[in-house]
């Protein structure tokens, strides 16, 4: 009996190739354009004339809401990479 008639031989199928499916990395990318978006939301706030303090840079926006944002994309992005899939 030869080697390539062997029935011990395994069978490679596609979804083994990669770890993750293209949902997990659609739902990394929706991750870091949340990340990005919160990093956005943090820009601004300066003033062209340094002897002159703006104290807008102290807003809600850029002190609590951008934070925020950012670290639910970090927790969506863990998120996208520890769903599995299921099987039909």
């Amino acid at each position: 009996m030869s080697a390539k008639n062997s029935p011990k031989k395994e069978q490679v199928s596609k979804e083994n190739l990669f770890p993750l499916s293209w949902s997990n990395y659609k739902l990394m990318l929706m991750g870091f354009g949340i990340i990005v978006f919160g990093f956005i939301l943090m820009v601004g706030g300066g003033s062209n004339d340094p002897n002159v303090f703006n104290p807008d840079i102290f807003s809600f926006r850029r002190i609590t809401l951008a934070p925020i944002i950012v670290l639910f994309g970090f927790a969506f992005v863990g998120y996208s990479i520890m769903k599995r899939t299921r099987d039909k």
